[in-house]
């Protein structure tokens, strides 16, 4: 799959993995975002290395993040969304959710599903709604996967 790299100013946006950023992506995911504290950087590495990555920069620096996994056919998961708190409000997060929705690769697929603490506004400016079944999804969830237990 091809990488796609595009520029707003200062700011740019790329899919290409060699850019991204794993020790400030790491840092983010294992000391601000709440979904993943402590997450370890060998499980951070693995996870971009497995999925498609959206890094927003600006200049070199790495300001914000998404990742899918996918099977390029029928479903999407978007996860790892952030964009740094002191980039926030310049319309970097409804950029980055513009780049992911119109990939390429991405076109077509039957379900895309995400879980979100907070930012259920910004996603509902792309088409995402709750869930409509609830009572159809199920899951095995090990919260404290990240953290020792005495």
């Amino acid at each position: 799959m091809d990488s796609i790299t595009v520029q707003r100013g200062d700011f740019w946006l790329t899919t290409d993995k060699t850019k991204m950023d794993l020790q400030a992506i790491h840092q983010f995911l294992s000391k601000e975002a709440y979904w993943s504290k402590n997450i370890p950087f060998e499980t951070v590495k693995n996870a971009a290395e497995n999925s498609l990555n959206f890094g927003v920069f600006y200049k070199e620096q790495q300001v914000g993040y998404a990742r899918i996994i996918s099977d390029y056919a029928t479903i999407a998961y978007l996860g790892d969304v952030y964009v740094l708190p002191a980039f926030r409000g310049n319309g970097l997060s409804k950029w980055l959710m513009e780049e992911v929705m119109q990939h390429p690769s991405l076109q077509g697929l039957r379900r895309w599903i995400l879980l979100t603490g907070d930012a259920h506004g910004l996603y509902r400016q792309f088409g995402w709604k709750d869930i409509a079944a609830p009572d159809r999804w199920m899951e095995f969830h090990n919260k404290n996967v990240y953290t020792k237990e005495i």
